[in-house]
């Protein structure tokens, strides 16, 4: 099989939601590799001028390693919160496989905040980080992240970042839960099922955690959760009603 002749997957994000531990499982699958090097991601497709470089620039740079594999697989977390990306992706793979996997919006919002203190972006404790997202957008340095370290909060808005991307590819985007890859094997071999791999054929997905946040878990109040799950209310039951599921937080 040549590499112009396979089909492509693209992790979406959300950051923090276990896209790390996805791809990690994907890989392992014998119908399937990802980009290399995996870090930093490639984000591709968030970049004019590198997604106008075109298919077989895109093949060359990222997958000189695959062999016989059907898929070829990207993560870049990037992707689900840039409304420009999806239409780049299109113009390049045509109908890729799309894949965002999210988890408790609130959860999500505590590990970006630890993610951004270990990594010296954040020097504010959790309460007053969390509530400042609240109040508005935060200045960041484009030069040092993609996306910005501090919309701990904004960023579960998941059904609105997801929008772009479902209506560009409405019949190959796919939406997946860290709460249930971690504790139901059905959950993988579903998405395994609908990528057009065989599941009979997966690895074990890893046991051990992977890039999780390190550190003591911080205290917060129960009044700021309280906050943040009323603030999360419309958005999760929007997000509900698009995928026709209850959602498992």
């Amino acid at each position: 099989m040549t590499v112009s002749s396979r089909g492509h997957v693209l992790i979406i994000g959300a950051q923090r939601c276990g896209s790390t531990f996805l791809s990690a499982a994907l890989d392992a699958h014998p119908e399937i590799t990802m980009a290399r090097p995996a870090r930093p991601e490639p984000k591709v497709f968030c970049n004019a001028e590198l997604a106008a470089r075109g298919l077989e620039w895109y093949h060359r740079t990222w997958f000189g390693h695959a062999r016989d594999e059907r898929l070829l697989g990207e993560k870049s977390t990037s992707y689900l919160e840039d409304p420009e990306a999806p239409a780049r992706a299109a113009d390049v793979l045509g109908e890729p496989h799309v894949v965002a996997v999210l988890r408790d919006p609130v959860e999500r919002a505590v590990s970006n905040w630890r993610f951004s203190t270990r990594h010296g972006l954040e020097t504010r404790g959790l309460e007053e980080a969390l509530l400042a997202d609240l109040a508005g957008e935060q200045a960041w340095d484009p030069a040092a992240t993609s996306v910005s370290p501090f919309a701990y909060v904004r960023r579960g808005r998941y059904v609105d970042q997801l929008a772009p991307w479902a209506s560009t590819f409405p019949d190959t985007t796919h939406v997946v839960f860290l709460e249930e890859l971690t504790t139901d094997p059905a959950a993988l071999t579903g998405l395994l099922r609908d990528l057009g791999v065989d599941p009979g054929l997966a690895s074990a997905p890893p046991v051990a955690r992977v890039n999780e946040s390190e550190g003591d878990r911080p205290a917060w109040s129960g009044a700021l959760r309280g906050t943040l799950e009323s603030y999360y209310a419309e958005s999760n039951a929007a997000l509900g009603a698009h995928l026709g599921r209850s959602l498992p937080w």
